[in-house]
């Protein structure tokens, strides 16, 4: 008899199913992921100052650009991801259905593999313009940028600004992001 590899007998979930789950979960290609427990400080401060430095940067664009925190993005029948904050220039109802301009995933050591790996190659398989992997605990961040539908790395930051060329530009101060 045949044995069948895990990964081919694990159970697949829909988004329909998602939506009755109690607590955080992503779903990616029908296999649930847990969320980490509640962010450290750092990850969260993060998140805030980039927030924090991207809105006053796209409020007085002329297109409609937006910056959300943890917002569902559902981009199949069997994957909804979280990404920690994006930039997308289109208004949203309820749930992001459409790649954002930018994404960045603060990564920390229980999300590593699935921000380095997993939603490495599902933003790039999206398309999302800009992907950035920021590290709090290395002070550091990793700034990709899709070329010919593959991320090509564009910077390390630490403590210096990078500008964002999307629908309507802005720049994060890199040296200004860590707790």
């Amino acid at each position: 008899m045949k044995r069948e590899s895990p990964a081919r007998v694990l159970p697949r979930y829909t988004y329909e199913d998602y939506k009755l789950w109690e607590g955080d979960w992503e779903l990616i290609e029908g296999v649930p992921y847990a969320m980490a427990p509640s962010p450290f400080s750092n990850h969260q401060y993060a998140v805030a100052k980039i927030i924090s430095q991207i809105i006053p940067q796209i409020e007085s664009c002329d297109k409609p650009c937006y910056v959300f925190s943890e917002l569902d993005w559902i981009l199949s029948e069997n994957t909804v991801v979280r990404p920690d904050v994006v930039v997308i220039c289109e208004r949203v109802k309820d749930h992001i259905k459409t790649p954002p301009e930018v994404v960045f995933e603060v990564v920390s050591k229980a999300t590593a593999e699935k921000d380095e790996y997993l939603k490495f190659e599902l933003y790039e398989r999206e398309k999302v313009p800009f992907y950035v992997l920021v590290y709090p605990d290395l002070r550091k961040a990793r700034i990709f940028k899709l070329k010919e539908d593959r991320y090509d790395k564009l910077a390390d930051c630490v403590d210096h600004t990078f500008e964002f060329n999307v629908r309507c530009r802005f720049k994060i101060d890199f040296g200004k992001i860590w707790y």
